[in-house]
C-alpha cells in the first residue's frame, strides 16, 4: 500500500450573507466548508489536495476583498489552516512535498505559502488562466499574492490516459501513490477532480464541479442560491453541465466511488464520519 491514511480537513468555515438561499434556515447567515485531504503516503511523504485558506489570509496580508469577507464570512482562523491542522497530525510542514489542487480560487490555494518546498500538480489550463487572469471574474478569483513564493508548478495536459471511461491525468510527477486529475472544466478554465485510490475504494474530491449534494444525488433540489452562484462564476457553461452531468454519471455507475465537493458540510462530515468508522472497525 503506497497510502497509509486519509484525513479530512476543513481548512475554511465561511458562513455567507442569506443562510437560507444556500440550505440554511431563517434569515442568518449559512454554513460552508472548506473539505481538503491530507494524504499519509509511504514514498512521496504527505500530499495535500487542496488547502483552503493559509496563515498569510488569516493575518490580512494575501488582499482578501471587503465585499468577499462582508458576503462569504470567512471564519479566517489560524487552527483551521492546513498548516496547523497538519502539525496537529503530528507533521512538520517540510514533509508536505506535494500539493494536488482542484483549480487555484482563493479559497482552495491561499495556503500554497505555507508549505513552499512543496510541488503545485494542476492542471496546465488553470495554470494559464491563474498566470495572465485575462477576464474580470478571473482577476477577482485569482491572487497572485498566493504564490509570490514561487512554488514549483507541475502542470499537466490530457495525452489519451483515462480513468473509469473519462480523460484523466492517472500518473502525477514524482508521486507513487495512486492520486491524479479528472479534467472537470467549466467552473474554471482549468478545474479539474482530484482521485485519490484509498484501500478498496476511490475517493473523488469534485471542487467546485458542484456545491450541494442533491446536485449529483437526485435525493433533492439543489439550493437556489448555489445555483446562482455557480452561474455567476463559471467560466463556460456548457463545459460545466458537462462535467456535472459525467460526476452523476461516474456516482451512480460504480460502487466503489467516494464522491465529495468542496464547500458542502454535510459531504464533510460524512466523509469524516467513515473514516473514524473505519479506524474504529
Amino acid at each position: 500500500m503506497s497510502i497509509r491514511a486519509v484525513h479530512h480537513i476543513n481548512c475554511a468555515t465561511m458562513c455567507p450573507v442569506a443562510g437560507f438561499l444556500v440550505g440554511g434556515q431563517g434569515l442568518g447567515r449559512g454554513h460552508m466548508v472548506a473539505h481538503c485531504i491530507v494524504v499519509e503516503t509511504e514514498r512521496d511523504g504527505l500530499v495535500l489536495i487542496d488547502t483552503g485558506f493559509g496563515t498569510r489570509d488569516v493575518e490580512g496580508k494575501t488582499g482578501l476583498s471587503r465585499p468577499f469577507k462582508t458576503l462569504v464570512g470567512p471564519k479566517l482562523a489560524h487552527d483551521e489552516t492546513a498548516l496547523a491542522q497538519i502539525a496537529q497530525l503530528g507533521y512538520d510542514p517540510d514533509d508536505v512535498r506535494h500539493i494536488v489542487v482542484t483549480h487555484l480560487d482563493l479559497d482552495h490555494a491561499g495556503g500554497l505559502g505555507d508549505f513552499p518546498s512543496a510541488k503545485v500538480h494542476l492542471h496546465s489550463r488553470e495554470h494559464a488562466a491563474a498566470m495572465t487572469r485575462r477576464h474580470f471574474k478571473e482577476r477577482e478569483r485569482y491572487l497572485r499574492s498566493h504564490w509570490t513564493h514561487g512554488p514549483e508548478w507541475e502542470v499537466y495536459t490530457e495525452d489519451g490516459d483515462t480513468w473509469r471511461g473519462l480523460p484523466a491525468i492517472t500518473r502525477l510527477r514524482g508521486l507513487d501513490a495512486d492520486i491524479g486529475l479528472v479534467p472537470m472544466h467549466g467552473h474554471t478554465r482549468g478545474h479539474s477532480a482530484v482521485i485519490v485510490r484509498d484501500r478498496d475504494r476511490w475517493l473523488v474530491h469534485a471542487g467546485d464541479a458542484y456545491f450541494h449534494r442533491h446536485a449529483v444525488d437526485g435525493n433533492g433540489d439543489v439550493p437556489i442560491g448555489f445555483l446562482a452562484f455557480e452561474r455567476a462564476t463559471e467560466m463556460n457553461a456548457a463545459q460545466r453541465r458537462a462535467s456535472l452531468a459525467a460526476l452523476r454519471r461516474l456516482r451512480e455507475s460504480y460502487d466503489d466511488v467516494a464522491m465529495f465537493c468542496a464547500h458542502d458540510p454535510a459531504e464533510y462530515e460524512a466523509m469524516r464520519t467513515r473514516v473514524a468508522a473505519r479506524a474504529a472497525g
